[in-house]
């Protein structure tokens, strides 16, 4: 089983970054979804997730700047941040929770500057 984040980087404040979550190994379009992020000097947070039939819940610190959404054909699941601003500075990490397993990805980077 792998989970593949990416679509991190460096980006100025005001701009936009989507981020990419593939999976392999799991029965996908059957699982829910979602986006986690650690903040330095924090503990990890939820940001958003989705239910396998593509019912979407953004946490309210981030609703009407983060969407999140699937595409069950390419396995992948997507975060979008518009604007970003400095405080979603984070690890963004995606999960896909089973009834065995808790299922995590590596994380990609997400850096906003002032």
């Amino acid at each position: 089983v792998q989970l593949q984040a990416s679509g991190g980087g460096l980006v100025q404040a005001g701009g936009s970054l989507r981020l990419s979550c593939t999976a392999s190994g799991i029965a996908f379009s059957g699982s829910p979804v979602a986006w986690y992020r650690r903040a330095p000097g924090k503990q990890r947070e939820l940001v958003a997730s989705i239910t396998s039939g593509g019912s979407a819940y953004v946490v309210d610190s981030v609703k009407g700047r983060v969407a999140i959404s699937r595409d069950n054909a390419k396995r992948t699941a997507y975060l979008q941040i518009n604007p970003l601003n400095p405080e979603d500075t984070a690890v963004y990490y995606c999960n896909v929770p089973t009834a065995m397993v808790n299922y995590w990805g590596r994380g990609t980077q997400v850096t906003v500057l002032q």
